[in-house]
């Protein structure tokens, strides 16, 4: 009898996703917030204390568990330039279309002397966790009445996520933290570009903005991703 390997597939937690929600395999279910960043170093002192104690106030606040997920990719200067091309192509006068040029030469010159860096950070939102949104007993999938359960578990899951969300998006927001929650295509595209250690390249909306960071003159760097619980 010739055995069955399992598929790649089988072996993520990853089973379905429904709109802007991920839904986990055994009940749990995730949203995921992308998050600006704030050019820290560039605050006066009172400003510098200001951020800290609002993010400190945020961190106190939390009555559920969070992951946030920090990816740093090399980054796609042919997408930042075309977004200049677009600007430039809207804005009239010489003097601004020269500067353009400029900028575009330099950013080329730039990519080619050394690596640029793009940073994404991302806040995983959950619901489901600790067994309060998990399906109960064992149900066939062809079932009506599991259909139902699910429908109904998913809907809960979904207004708590929805919450949740509008929550962390304020708390963050009080210390100068944009928020963009991420809809259906963008979260396939984030969990393949994790699996793989690439860029997103996915349509909606544009990212937020964030610094692009510079290595040393080094071969092409690998996606690589920081996480903490």
């Amino acid at each position: 009898m010739q055995r069955r390997h399992a598929s790649a597939q089988e072996s993520l937690p990853l089973d379905d996703v429904s709109r802007d929600v991920l839904c986990l395999r055994g009940g749990d279910y995730r949203a995921v917030l992308e998050a600006g960043t704030v050019n820290f170093a560039l605050k006066s002192e009172a400003e510098q204390e200001a951020i800290l104690a609002g993010y400190k106030r945020f961190l106190n606040g939390l009555a559920y568990p969070i992951q946030v997920l920090v990816r740093i990719v090399p980054t796609d200067v042919e997408v930042y330039l075309s977004g200049l091309r677009e600007s430039r192509s809207a804005r009239s006068g010489d003097i601004w279309r020269r500067l353009a040029l400029d900028h575009e030469t330099f950013v080329r010159r730039l990519a080619r002397e050394r690596t640029l860096l793009d940073r994404r950070c991302y806040v995983v939102v959950p619901a489901g966790a600790g067994g309060v949104f998990e399906r109960t007993g064992f149900a066939l999938p062809w079932r009506s009445s599991a259909r139902r359960d699910e429908a109904t578990t998913l809907a809960v899951a979904r207004r708590t996520l929805t919450f949740r969300c509008s929550e962390l998006a304020q708390g963050l927001a009080a210390f100068g933290v944009p928020t963009r929650r991420l809809a259906a295509e963008e979260l396939v595209a984030l969990w393949r570009a994790s699996l793989v250690g690439t860029a997103v390249t996915a349509g909606g909306a544009p990212p937020l903005a964030t610094p692009v960071l510079t290595a040393p003159p080094v071969a092409a760097v690998p996606g690589k991703e920081a996480a903490r619980a």
